[in-house]
């Protein structure tokens, strides 16, 4: 539950503050997706419990702009430590890249983290979280959308703490980078 906590202040953070690589991130998310070093899963907005009836009408345009949630994690373990440095160098070239603009970067104990998104600063269509910890793993966390709004989306997340969401979906990221 810490985790998700860690991920929605990230978020809120993102959101109200508002490469030298030929991959996409698309395309090594896709590259990626039968690698079983890696957990890849996408959740829908719907996942998130909220009922229209309860909200506001920028909270409604906001959960209306986000489509949904691609993550993927690699498990570093003692027998993958050579495939979790050339990864997470791939994953740094791609973020690398101009069409890229990074909000923040973040040192947190055994790790480090980055924000960065697509779009324009007031039309967003993908923020992307990439943490990593070289005794972990690392985690890309792609929040797609269209021409999300910074200001609207913290009314979404206002509404998020109000509803019933408990962190469901997200339960198969923290199982498996334990």
């Amino acid at each position: 539950m810490k985790i998700i906590s860690k991920l929605i202040a990230l978020w809120s953070v993102v959101l109200i503050t508002a490469c030298s690589s030929t991959q996409s991130l698309q395309e090594y998310y896709v590259d990626n997706s039968d690698n079983p070093n890696f957990l890849k899963f996408d959740l829908p907005t719907s996942v998130l419990n909220l009922s229209e009836a309860d909200l506001t009408v920028a909270q409604r345009d906001a959960l209306k702009s986000f489509k949904k949630l691609n993550i993927l994690a690699f498990k570093k373990t003692a027998d993958n430590d050579v495939e979790y440095t050339a990864e997470k160098k791939v994953v740094s070239n791609i973020l690398k890249n101009d069409k890229f603009n990074e909000l923040m970067k973040l040192n947190f104990g055994a790790g480090k983290a980055s924000v960065q998104y697509l779009g324009d600063d007031d039309a967003i269509d993908e923020v992307v979280i990439y943490g990593s910890s070289d005794d972990n793993g690392f985690a890309l966390i792609r929040i797609l959308g269209d021409n999300m709004n910074p200001a609207h989306l913290a009314q979404l997340l206002k509404a998020l703490q109000k509803s019933n969401y408990k962190g469901e979906g997200l339960e198969q990221i923290v199982d498996f980078l334990k």
